[in-house]
């Protein structure tokens, strides 16, 4: 059990630092728009910012998921889930973290191959800014694939620790691990 508890300790830094990169993000787009603003009011065009702040903020977003799972911030709909007890708890449980782990991996492996592909044709963004397409979408990819880790790392731990969907909703999955 030792290198369960050191596994999920990292896990759970992992996502934290998700959590803080997502936050310096956020900082990032609020300055590409004020920028924005700024620069239509001097009447100067700076080319490929509307499309920068776009790329951030899809890269924001997903680096904040795994974060905001393993805390307790994703809404879970306690209406059923309420109602079950025991065994049929359990069962519910599993099923709704194993598809949701699923449905999240294909999510990643979908972003992390379309900026492979990306990479592999040479693909160029057609905005302003005309950077190969993978550069943004490495970020959103990395998120989205840290995020599928989190839901494969709720499902195992559901399945070794029947409480784990209790302690995500009380927020307390993420530990003190310093």
């Amino acid at each position: 059990m030792g290198l369960w508890k050191t596994l999920d300790a990292a896990l759970n830094r992992l996502y934290r630092y998700c959590g803080v990169i997502a936050a310096l993000l956020l900082i990032t787009l609020t300055l590409l728009v004020l920028l924005s603003i700024v620069t239509r009011i001097l009447n100067t065009y700076i080319g490929g910012l509307t499309e920068f702040a776009g790329y951030t903020m899809a890269a924001s977003s997903f680096f904040a998921m795994a974060y905001t799972f393993r805390s307790g911030g994703h809404i879970r709909v306690q209406l059923l889930v309420s109602h079950l007890h025991g065994s049929t708890r359990r069962v519910d449980d599993l099923w709704c973290t194993g598809v949701f782990a699923l449905v999240v991996c294909y999510l990643a492996y979908y972003l992390c191959d379309l900026a492979y592909e990306s990479w592999a044709f040479g693909e160029i963004s057609e905005g302003g800014d005309a950077i190969p397409l993978w550069i943004p979408q490495l970020p959103t990819a990395i998120g989205a694939a840290i995020f599928a880790i989190s839901a494969i790392h709720t499902f195992i731990e559901t399945l070794v620790r029947p409480h784990t969907l209790d302690d995500i909703d009380k927020g307390a999955a993420m530990g003190t691990d310093g």
